[in-house]
């Protein structure tokens, strides 16, 4: 199983915090095995992606 890095697993902490004071619900959070990516779904029409170097973008 693949584990995020300390840096992706900060970012994601300060993301679902700042997602869940918007009211928003947080329906995925999962990292992929073979690009070591984490892909975040949250509210309606949210989507991020967290790089393993702790960048994240919204997806489009």
């Amino acid at each position: 199983m693949g584990l995020p890095t300390a840096e992706q697993l900060k970012n994601c902490f300060v993301l679902s915090a700042s997602i869940t004071t918007m009211y928003q619900t947080i329906s995925l959070i999962r990292i992929d095995e073979r690009t070591k990516i984490i892909d975040f779904l949250a509210g309606e029409e949210i989507e991020l992606v967290i790089l393993e170097n702790r960048d994240w973008s919204f997806v489009e």
